[in-house]
């Protein structure tokens, strides 16, 4: 008997160890990091895109390892107004950004971006080079000041994006190797170089290749820390002035460069659809004038082309990094080029159209394990759709009011469809009259309607058959036959912009209910370990964001934008 009830007692032993081994072998599942590559004024110029000249090998690389959106399109086709859109979420009518000089919380103060929402979810947020415009950064989307390769951070008050705050930071370079003694420093517009130049630098000596030292530093931090990231890296190069070392040029013969696809605006199209060069006559060695010249239309192409493969030799060590540190097997990247840009088609140089080649833009997004890695999808996307795409694939909560949807049903299947349209805007001046022109674009046409920001009447009316006319010879939304898709396309454009700009009314929940010892709440936001609370760290899964806003600025008693201990545990009680 006792023989038995110890084999008993060793098989019931045996079985729990079974039944509970489960248990103790599942560990909380990790967090997904984000790397978040933003390139700018590149068109889909690449190897992966189906062009056969230009030398892309990482980038390319990192298509094989995600899906490649053939058909990506950018909200504004310029710098500020598309990036604002994509880290919002909301289109320009709602950010109010249409142009270079002005600030999304102008008009949306308490809007939670793309990074601020993964700060707020326990992300270690970090923006290198060009994210947002320079000049309007954002202190709120960053765990830390706003890092550029010219020397300096840059960070922003956390109630009052206006108060900027610049310090000197170690190195600092500069992009020509002699700039103009002319160029007037305190002008930003001021150009301190040609368009163009074959630098005798050292590639780490030049934006990019500082960013890219700089990303596989952080990269190499980052995986110290363990905690979950969102990098954001940003590329300065294809955007003018055209600088990249010799050997990028020596990659290219120029001959073998394809052209513009045509050099006059579109048959038809009115004339205030185009513009007259202006950013590229700003560099003194282009002559005034237009149209520029065979000869130098040739050398910037080259230059473009050289400034991509530079460009793109810079990816492929962020990207080497990230796989050196073990990181690419949870890490989200992401890589968009934040519009597209004119090579002197329609006689057009850089972006600022509603035109085809100005508002597409590449698109590409590789997940760890994602079983439609190296697919290419030709279904719709904008850039609005970035935020709740990225949003979803780490298992965040979406906020609401998002102008974009997610992605990710194309990623699952490159064949699915998860909108109709793309729809970009560009505000002009005809004769004399404020114009907004909103265009819309479906797997074949593209439709803009210029319309009065005043009467919101259309005053004029373009129509290009993308299949068959893809370099927009002619527009054709004069032709009877063409009434009931421009209808069809403008009925698209009323629905995606209802309510635009229009101030949504937050839905009360039940307060959350207080913690009985508020020391621990403390360190339980207290996510840095600074011993003092952020704005940001005491929004982090308030239910009632409203109600959570007033109860910080009533705790904050020294105004100072930041809850000490004794502030966040005497305040609290209080209330």
């Amino acid at each position: 008997m006792q023989h038995s009830s110890f084999l008993n007692l060793c098989a019931f032993a045996l079985t729990l160890g079974t039944l509970t081994e489960p248990a103790r072998a599942q560990a909380p599942p990790t967090k997904p990091n984000v790397l978040f590559i933003a390139v700018d004024d590149l068109r889909p110029e690449l190897g992966c895109y189906g062009n056969t000249v230009i030398k892309s090998p990482n980038i390319d690389r990192l298509a094989k390892s995600g899906m490649v959106f053939l058909q990506a399109y950018c909200q504004q086709a310029v710098c500020s107004p598309s990036r604002s859109s994509l880290l919002t979420g909301r289109r320009p009518d709602a950010t109010k950004v249409w142009d270079l000089v002005t600030h999304f919380r102008a008009a949306l103060p308490d809007a939670v971006t793309l990074p601020q929402t993964f700060k707020q979810n326990g992300y270690h947020t970090a923006a290198l080079n060009k994210i947002y415009h320079h000049g309007y950064e954002d202190g709120r989307s960053w765990s830390e000041p706003h890092w550029y390769s010219s020397g300096q951070t840059i960070d922003t008050d956390q109630t009052d994006y206006t108060k900027r705050t610049v310090v000197r930071v170690p190195g600092g370079v500069k992009e020509f190797s002699k700039e103009l003694p002319t160029a007037d420093a305190d002008d930003p517009k001021a150009k301190k170089g040609p368009a163009f130049e074959r630098s005798p630098k050292p590639e780490d000596q030049l934006p990019d290749g500082a960013a890219a030292a700089e990303a596989v530093k952080r990269l190499h931090s980052l995986k110290q820390t363990g905690k979950p990231f969102f990098l954001a890296v940003g590329m300065a190069k294809p955007h003018l002035p055209f600088i990249s070392p010799q050997k990028y040029w020596d990659l290219y013969d120029p001959s073998k460069i394809p052209g513009a696809d045509n050099d006059t605006l579109p048959e038809g199209a009115p004339k205030f659809a185009g513009h007259d060069n202006g950013e590229l006559h700003g560099y003194p060695n282009i002559p005034a004038g237009n149209p520029i010249s065979p000869e130098l239309s040739r050398e910037l192409r080259h230059g473009y082309y050289a400034a991509i493969s530079y460009m793109d030799a810079q990816v492929g060590k962020v990207l080497d990094a990230l796989k050196a540190e073990g990181l690419d097997k949870n890490t989200i990247v992401v890589l968009w080029g934040d519009h597209g840009w004119q090579l002197g088609d329609h006689g057009l140089w850089h972006k600022h159209t509603n035109f085809e080649r100005a508002t597409h833009a590449p698109l590409i997004i590789s997940v760890p394990g994602m079983k439609n890695a190296g697919k290419k999808t030709v279904s719709l996307a904008e850039f609005v759709d970035i935020y709740p795409t990225l949003a979803e694939l780490a298992g965040l909560s979406v906020p609401v009011g998002l102008d974009g949807t997610s992605l990710k049903p194309i990623l699952d299947n490159p064949s699915a469809s998860v909108k109709k349209v793309a729809i970009s805007q560009y505000p002009r001046s005809a004769d004399g009259e404020p114009v907004m022109g909103y265009s819309v674009r479906d797997p074949r046409w593209r439709l803009t309607l210029w319309r009065s920001r005043k009467t919101n009447a259309t005053i004029a009316t373009e129509l290009y058959d993308e299949q068959n006319d893809p370099k927009e010879l002619v527009n054709v939304a004069s032709k009877p036959e063409n009434a009931v898709i421009i209808a069809r396309l403008t009925a698209e454009l009323e629905v995606a912009y209802k309510g635009i700009g229009a101030v949504a009314i937050p839905k009360i929940l039940p307060a959350a209910k207080p913690a009985t010892d508020r020391n621990i709440l403390f360190d339980k936001r207290d996510t840095n370990k600074d011993g003092k609370l952020t704005f940001e760290e005491f929004m982090m899964g308030q239910k009632d964001p409203e109600q959570a806003k007033e109860r910080f600025a009533k705790f904050d008693a020294n105004k100072d934008g930041v809850l000490s201990r004794e502030e966040f545990v005497k305040m609290g009680k209080q209330s």
